[in-house]
């Protein structure tokens, strides 16, 4: 039953152990119902501590993988994919004014923006900055600066290094790019946009987690305001 099971080294952060248990699911070809293996003995395989397997496994349960019962064991609800699939169903669905998918990139990108500044390369950077440079001449140009925005959102979920992260992004995508566009082309919104940008990459460049956290909120907090008020 564990064959997907691979160990980890170096003493890995949850999510690490996390994105193990998703593929261990995967391999396993797991379905809603089964329980996973004990605690102790997942521990064991990956070769991490037991803590690391109840804040993973805390984790998977706060966004409805599975279901842990006192006594019972761990027993899967849905399977990652399915997850993110159905996810991505409900945002896709709403409109860009709805507040369902701005709740829905604030959790998304809030938390990309503070692995970012705690995981990124210098690759990333030079990704990021070239976005911002891409966005700020079309801006120049008269353009709304969408591509670079583009570039620049997918490059700091890039650098947040958390494969679950970046796939429900991924299966997003088409979702936040709908209210990007509709954000960056109302009038003075893509000057500020580039602003708010620059301060997100300045804190992800210093390594600050929790300023680059608090300036992605306000700039998706900022973004939605502007698209709600014009739909109002």
């Amino acid at each position: 039953m564990a064959a997907g099971l691979q160990p980890i080294e170096h003493s890995p952060l949850y999510e690490v152990v996390a994105t193990r248990l998703r593929e261990y699911i995967e391999a396993e070809k797991l379905e809603p119902g089964n329980r996973l293996l004990p605690e102790r003995e997942l521990a064991e395989r990956l070769g991490v501590s037991r803590t690391s397997v109840r804040q993973a496994l805390t984790a998977m349960r706060v966004m409805g993988v599975v279901d842990i019962r006192p006594g019972a064991g761990v027993f899967l609800v849905r399977p990652p994919a399915e997850l993110a699939s159905s996810l991505a169903a409900g945002v896709a669905e709403a409109e860009v004014d709805h507040p369902l998918i701005w709740e829905v990139r604030e959790a998304i990108e809030v938390q990309a923006a503070r692995l970012a500044a705690r995981r990124r390369g210098d690759a990333d950077l030079k990704t990021m900055d070239e976005a911002l440079l891409a966005m700020s001449r079309s801006i120049a140009d008269g353009g709304d600066g969408v591509d670079g925005d583009r570039l620049f959102h997918r490059a700091i979920v890039a650098a947040a290094g958390n494969e679950l992260l970046a796939r429900m992004f991924g299966e997003l995508g088409d979702a936040i790019d709908r209210t990007s566009q509709v954000s960056l082309t109302l009038p003075g919104r893509a000057p500020d946009s580039l602003e708010a940008h620059r301060a997100i990459l300045d804190a992800i460049e210093a390594g600050d987690e929790d300023a680059a956290a608090n300036a992605m909120r306000r700039h998706v907090a900022e973004s939605a305001e502007s698209v709600v008020s014009r739909a109002a």
